[in-house]
């Protein structure tokens, strides 16, 4: 029997001490992780709602627990929240001292993640903190860690070093920097599969305080708003107070002085609430910093006394057989551990293998839509290169008085070539919502000559359906207002399109009142409404998906059902929706409201006059192009105005042209064999600074914006080009600001 027992003791201690570490490392390990992440999870709740004295609490039982753990991932987690309770105490000292702590921790590890989010507490500490060259030390370590973390592809970590970089930006007045920063924020924080409140309202606050500072105080509104909701919905209380403060500022600027001492009362609110914590935390600053200098201790002493319970609880297990009950249930419960850290071990594998796939079906994606970004840019310069020929020759020859009785046939060839433009901007447009790269640019514009261009637009196709087209605007209606113009038209082309397709004999009208929102800001109603064919009950739903039409029998017309669909994305943007009233057989009628800055004096109007095209006579114009029907087209064109034009097949030729002659102005496609224009344009630089180049281009402006300037060039003409604005360019890049000054006061004085 005793032999028996000595037996099954050094067989249960083989076990034990064979796989102590597997079971104390596995099954230990999770309840310690666990507890961990609730503690971190406890102290960033309190740490969002301004109860810094409890997150520091919390914050030095995981310091405490991780240094008798010796676990050194949460000893430097405890020392980094501690860093930010210090800071938003404005502790710079201890702060600091918390923040580098962390970093020697990190540095331990080989984890380049936790590195990198050691950078980014740094980047915010000499961002909070103001002093000589903290700014640059802080967008230093910003760098260092979004560089680190796109390195390891963390989406989570990327979402919040874009936003902390944005903000450090935004606090140094680089806001060109803050709003590409931002972007990627926001691109980051959707790419993520839980909502991230404090991520969500710190986003929307600083879109808020960029927009503020850009003076955009609509789109500012817009966003402090935003970050309000949220905020009031998770109880985050330093967001309310900056965006009730920033916010309250926003309004008071725009003459708004009821709703901006509204919201200053909402920001001293949650202002007090703060300081009134921030009061009860120092009255424990002794205490909190004595418990930084004793928790070794107290760990040193637990630890001692852990030993010597264990060495208690063997030789008593040693002298006594009731220990075999003990030992047996120990030894059942290692078995179970066991059969635990095996599953677990099993459940690991697989989520490896999951997050493996993860990461490859998120690059594919990734793949994807840069393909289909570069898909959509060859298809535009490809479709386009040649619709420029047709439409120009077109235009070129309903010119021609020999050609008249071909008059209805070039206008039809006109009209088709047109319709294949609108289709593909249709396209482009389609995609450019998705990639989120809509325009967002704020001008000053007429609108009652924005609508009257946009139906004479129109006009072919009128008399084509044999239609009436009216305008009905208001006389309250300002005529002058500020916003997005190229949006409106997008949605009005679209809409009056529509109406032109799906009526004949009929009538189209065009209604548009407003009534004032606030200060200088009014909101105005567009209403679109035809005697058309009309939409049944049960396809008026459907139309607005892409690529869907109303299926009526009672007409043949068949597009591509893009156009309302983007007319319904457009208006998202500016938060705005459309109604629809339709009946068959009686017609349909659209409508919707956007919201717009009135404006009582255009500046635009300085440079509303056109110039006299006889300026152009005799003037010396380079044209680079490699496709023969748009050389012909272009120089057509100039003839008209008696240029003395000469052709360059591709930038090599050219550059050494500009060498040898001198020419007033060069037109340089960008698109080209042997030297293209970027290249030919930079080449021209380094010996003639003055000579203007403007880019002809078929692609996207916004794709190659950049690259174009940078080059040299000094504007741009997208391909095909309205005639008038392609020769008034022209002239705005041959005349200096002077002489265009003196022929607008001319112009203006004989009308």
């Amino acid at each position: 029997m005793k032999i028996f027992f000595k037996l099954y003791l050094t067989f249960l201690f083989f076990l034990i001490t064979t796989n102590s570490n597997a079971q104390e490392g596995n099954a230990n390990y999770i309840e310690q992780e666990d507890m961990f992440i609730k503690l971190v999870d406890s102290s960033t709740i309190y740490y969002s709602s301004g109860n810094y004295k409890k997150s520091m609490d919390i914050n030095m039982i995981i310091l405490s627990k991780a240094q008798k753990l010796n676990d050194s991932f949460y000893i430097r987690s405890g020392y980094r929240y501690l860093g930010y309770d210090y800071m938003a105490l404005k502790d710079t000292l201890m702060a600091k001292e918390n923040f580098e702590k962390a970093e020697k921790y990190a540095g331990l590890s080989a984890k380049d993640s936790e590195k990198a989010v050691t950078f980014m507490d740094l980047a915010n500490f000499y961002s909070t903190f103001k002093a000589k060259g903290s700014s640059k030390k802080s967008i230093e370590y910003h760098v260092k860690g979004i560089a680190m973390l796109e390195k390891l592809k963390d989406t989570v970590n990327l979402a919040y070093a874009y936003t902390n970089a944005a903000d450090t930006y935004i606090k140094a007045n680089y806001l060109k920097e803050a709003y590409l920063y931002l972007n990627n924020a926001q691109k980051y924080s959707n790419l993520l599969i839980s909502n991230e409140p404090s991520l969500d309202a710190g986003t929307e606050l600083l879109f808020g305080q960029y927009f503020y500072k850009k003076e955009n105080y609509f789109q500012a509104d817009k966003h402090l708003k935003n970050a309000i909701k949220i905020s009031e919905e998770h109880n985050l209380d330093s967001d309310l107070m900056e965006a009730y403060e920033t916010l309250s500022e926003s309004l008071k600027l725009q003459g708004r002085y009821e709703e901006a001492y509204a919201n200053r009362i909402l920001y001293e609110k949650y202002k007090a609430k703060i300081d009134k914590i921030k009061v009860k935390v120092d009255t424990d600053w002794a205490i909190a910093k004595f418990q930084v200098g004793e928790y070794r201790k107290d760990a040193k002493a637990a630890e001692i006394d852990s030993q010597l319970q264990t060495e208690i609880a063997i030789n008593k297990g040693r002298q006594s057989y009731v220990l075999m009950a003990v030992t047996t249930c120990a030894l059942i419960i290692v078995v179970g551990f066991i059969i635990t850290y095996r599953r677990r071990q099993q459940l690991v594998k697989e989520l490896k293998i999951k997050n493996i796939e993860y990461l490859e079906a998120k690059e594919e994606t990734e793949k994807l839509a840069k393909s289909k970004s570069k898909f959509f840019s060859t298809v535009s310069h490809e479709l386009r290169t040649p619709l420029y020929g047709v439409i120009g020759l077109s235009s070129i020859l309903l010119e021609d008085k020999g050609l008249k009785k071909h008059e209805e046939d070039l206008k039809s060839l006109k009209f088709s070539a047109n319709y294949l433009m609108a289709l593909i901007n249709d396209v482009l447009q389609i995609n450019k919502i998705d990639a989120n790269s809509s325009e967002e640019e704020q001008k000053e514009f007429n609108l009652r000559e924005l609508v009257k261009t946009i139906t004479t637009s129109f006009e072919y196709m009128r008399l084509q359906n044999k239609n009436v087209i009216k305008v009905e605007i208001e006389k309250d209606v300002p005529a002058f207002i500020k916003g997005n113009d190229t949006r409106l038209s997008q949605i009005l082309m679209n809409l009056i399109g529509n109406a032109c397709k799906f009526t004949e004999n009929g009538e189209i009208t065009i209604r548009i009142d407003s009534e004032i929102l606030a200060k200088n800001l009014n909101t105005f109603n567009f209403n679109i409404k035809d005697t058309g064919i009309g939409i049944a009950k049960e396809n008026q739903e459907s139309i607005f998906e892409e690529f869907s039409q109303s299926g009526s029998a009672n007409y043949n017309y068949q597009g591509t059902g893009l156009g309302l669909p983007i007319v319904k994305r457009l208006l998202s943007l500016e938060n705005s929706t459309i109604s629809l009233e339709s009946e068959i057989g009686k017609g349909s009628s659209f409508s919707f409201d956007m919201a717009f800055e009135v404006v009582h004096t255009m500046s635009e109007l300085k440079n509303s006059t056109l110039l006299d095209l006889d300026l152009l006579k005799d003037k010396r114009i380079l044209v680079v192009e490699d496709n023969r029907i748009n050389q012909i087209v272009t120089k057509k064109i100039l003839l008209q105005n008696e240029v003395v034009c000469t052709i360059a097949e591709n930038g090599e030729i050219a550059v050494n042209l500009v060498r040898k002659e001198n020419f007033d102005i060069i037109l340089m496609d960008i698109n080209m064999p042997v030297k293209n224009g970027l290249e030919a344009s930079k080449e021209i630089r380094t010996f003639n600074k003055e000579i203007p180049i403007i880019a002809l281009t078929a692609v996207e402006v916004n794709e190659m914006r950049c690259e174009i300037f940078e080059s040299g060039m000094n504007d741009i003409i997208v391909k095909p080009y309205d005639v008038t604005k392609f020769k008034q360019t022209i002239l705005k890049n041959l005349l200096s600001p002077k002489l265009i000054e003196q022929h607008t006061n001319s112009a203006r004085k004989a009308v």
